[in-house]
């Protein structure tokens, strides 16, 4: 009861963000209808790799490995600017939650675990966020950003837009000199989770941005 108790304020925080970066194992589609006990495997899942790891090296390398399972695009440790998505998932989420239930239980020497009303919400959630990643030459190139889903002819517009980060300098060399980032809200309902699809972001200077996404190597 007081592990249940002590994990239901960093447990209502996480579901108004990001979480953690995660990852997953190999699937055929996204996962849109979880069960619990699909949604369980998956704490665990996100758990135990963060219970393992100890040392900082052992931390950063778990979650370097982890996006790369929820991220579409260009992969940032080959291609710095390279344009890239991480794709927020229930399973996503879900993982995270258990990443952070081993972070807490390490710091409150006690065993924390998601309360089972928050798995609900999690599996209830009707939208996936997206956030995407891309550089440009001017620290404001993201700001206005449009984005849409295109699979096949199909043209999916997301349910929200959030407002892009001031772009932040990168370091000095060849590319752009900006690096910025913004989410979307795009509705499970809306989209085909097993379909290969392409963000196509357009920016205000009517430069295009497409970023293909198979969505069958993402749960």
């Amino acid at each position: 009861m007081r592990a249940w108790l002590a994990g239901r304020r960093w447990v209502a925080v996480m579901l108004t963000g990001a979480g953690l970066a995660v990852g997953s194992e190999a699937s055929l589609a996204i996962d849109v209808n979880l069960t619990m006990e699909e949604a369980r495997k998956a704490l665990e899942t996100g758990r135990i790799p963060m219970e393992k790891a100890e040392l900082p090296e052992e931390i950063k390398k778990v979650l370097q490995q982890a996006s790369l399972a929820s991220r579409v695009g260009a992969d940032p440790e080959k291609e710095p600017c390279g344009a890239s998505a991480i794709l927020r998932t229930k399973r996503y989420r879900l993982e995270a939650f258990g990443r952070q239930e081993a972070v807490e239980s390490k710091k409150r020497k006690i065993a924390v675990r998601m309360p089972e009303e928050f798995v609900k919400k999690v599996l209830e959630m009707p939208n996936m966020e997206v956030e995407v990643q891309l550089c440009g030459d001017d620290e404001y190139f993201a700001e206005g950003a449009l984005i849409e889903l295109h699979q096949g002819s199909k043209r999916i517009k997301p349910v929200d837009v959030g407002r892009a980060e001031r772009g932040r300098k990168n370091e000095e060399g060849s590319g752009p000199a900006y690096r910025s980032r913004f989410t979307a809200l795009f509705a499970y309902d809306q989209f085909d989770p097993n379909a290969q699809s392409v963000f196509v972001v357009n920016l205000q200077d009517g430069q295009e941005v497409r970023i293909p996404a198979d969505f069958s190597k993402v749960k």
